[in-house]
C-alpha cells in the first residue's frame, strides 16, 4: 500500500490554512500543535491564528537577535582577554575556547554553546 499525498496547489484552501498552521506553530511554540482539533475553524479563523503567531515569531527573533548580539560582546570580550593572557592569536585564542567548552573545535556547536549566531566563524 502506497500513499499518495497531494501537492500544495490539489490542495483546498482550508487544507492549506490548516498545514501553514502546522508550520506556524512549530515556529512560534518549537511543538508542532498537539491536540487541537481545526477541523471546524473557518479561513477567519486560521487568519487571527495566524497574526497571534506571526505576532510571537516576529517577538522571539528580535529577543533571539539581541541575545545574540549580547553573546557576541561577550565572545569577543573572551577573546581579547585571551589575547592579554598570552594567546599568540584570534585562531589561538579559538582554540582555547573550544577546549574549555568541550565542543572538539566544531565551530558551529560552539556557536550554539556560546549562543552565537549560526555559523558565526565562517
Amino acid at each position: 500500500m502506497t500513499t499518495e499525498f497531494k501537492s500544495w496547489e490539489e490542495l483546498s484552501e482550508l487544507e492549506q490554512a490548516q498545514a501553514t498552521y502546522w508550520d506556524m506553530h512549530k515556529d512560534a511554540y518549537g511543538v508542532r500543535p498537539r491536540g487541537i482539533d481545526t477541523t471546524s475553524w473557518t479561513l477567519a479563523d486560521f487568519d487571527a491564528e495566524f497574526k497571534l503567531l506571526g505576532d510571537l515569531i516576529t517577538r522571539d527573533d528580535l529577543i533571539r537577535k539581541e541575545r545574540q548580539a549580547l553573546a557576541i560582546e561577550a565572545f569577543e570580550a573572551r577573546v581579547q582577554v585571551l589575547l592579554g593572557m598570552g594567546a599568540d592569536d584570534r585562531a589561538q585564542a579559538l582554540s582555547w575556547i573550544h577546549e574549555a567548552e568541550e565542543t572538539s573545535g566544531d565551530d558551529d556547536y560552539l556557536c550554539y554553546t556560546l549562543g552565537l549566531p549560526y555559523q558565526y566563524f565562517q
